[in-house]
């Protein structure tokens, strides 16, 4: 006895002019879906509306507190610390970068003064409520400022090897 739902072996045709073979039905033990079933992708018709139709907005009730009540008190700006920084930098960069360029055209002592101006501009420039024009004139100054204390030490070395 033959299998009615198993694929049945054909053999193939001996020329392409043969007529091609039946197909088999689907068999009952394939539950089929109650109501329409639609490929997806496939044109719906329920639609009554255009995509871009106006929509209906319901009026929004935003609660807070209540007016006729005098027991509780109503917001008050603190007095306390915020944690903001309100401390700029970059000023103080920019002062220390235009005191160590102005103390290296006569000496090279004023390279620590120039470093710090630089670390000082630096950190300035990665802080976002730093004015940013500021802290690149700092940084440029105090580069500036130390190149020159480099070179005063520089030619100060120098003039030691001449005398010893």
């Amino acid at each position: 006895m033959t299998d009615p739902h198993a694929d049945p072996v054909r053999e193939p045709a001996a020329d392409a002019a043969s007529t091609p073979t039946s197909i088999d039905r689907p068999s009952d033990e394939v539950e089929r879906p109650v109501g329409d079933a639609r490929l997806p992708g496939a044109r719906r018709d329920g639609y009554t509306k255009l995509p871009t139709g106006p929509v209906g907005i319901e009026p929004v009730v935003a609660t807070g507190p209540a007016i006729d009540n005098d027991s509780e008190t109503g917001w008050e700006p603190s007095t306390g610390a915020t944690g903001v920084d309100d401390a700029r930098l970059a000023p103080w960069a920019l002062l220390a970068a235009i005191v160590a360029l102005v103390a290296s055209f006569f000496v090279g002592w004023g390279v620590p003064l120039a470093i710090v101006a630089v670390i000082a501009s630096i950190m300035s420039l990665r802080r976002p409520v730093e004015s940013r024009a500021i802290a690149r004139w700092a940084l440029v100054l105090s580069l500036c400022a130390t190149v020159y204390s480099l070179g005063w030490l520089v030619w100060a070395a120098m003039q030691f090897e001449r005398l010893g």
